[in-house]
Order: structure tokens, then C-alpha cells, then sequence
């Protein structure tokens, strides 16, 4: 992932806290909790994952539409850009 420091710190805060919610969940499946606890953090993580997809799509969205093309490659079409974001739709 390319960007700033202070944005890749934020994906992965969020990324280890996802990671931390998930291993709940998975705990409390194990030890038979109730259903309604379980969807509520399974929702936590779902949403944790969200921001973190967001944030890199936000903090990547000007440098993949003016990446420079010294290498060969071409910027990102508005196709593939649309793509990208309902990837996390």
C-alpha cells in the first residue's frame, strides 16, 4: 500500500482491531454465547473492516488517478476506479 505514514497507521490501528474483534467473535462461538452478542460483534468487525477498505481507497484515490507512468502503466480508468469502490459495496 502506497501513502502517507499517518494513513497506513490508521488502516492498520483499524486492520489489529478487526483482527482483535474477529478473534472475539470467534471465542464467543466457542463458549456458546448468546446469538444477538455474536451478530453485534460480528457487525463491529464487518464495519472495522469497512473503514479500513475506505480509508485506503480514500488516501490511494489521487495517486492511482495521477500515478506517475514512467513505468508503462496507464492511470486508472474511471471503470476501474468504480470497480474499486463497489468492491467494497
Amino acid at each position: 500500500m502506497v501513502g502517507d505514514e499517518e494513513s497506513i497507521t490508521a488502516v492498520l490501528n483499524r486492520l489489529k482491531r478487526a483482527q482483535g474483534q474477529l478473534a472475539g467473535v470467534i471465542s464467543m462461538i466457542e463458549q456458546g454465547r448468546d446469538c444477538k452478542d455474536v451478530v453485534t460483534q460480528l457487525a463491529a468487525v464487518s464495519r472495522a473492516l469497512d473503514r479500513a477498505g475506505f480509508k485506503i481507497v480514500a488516501s490511494g484515490l489521487r495517486e492511482c488517478l495521477t500515478r506517475d507512468t514512467a513505468d508503462g502503466s496507464e492511470p486508472m480508468s474511471e471503470a476501474e476506479l468504480e470497480k474499486l469502490f463497489l468492491a467494497l459495496a
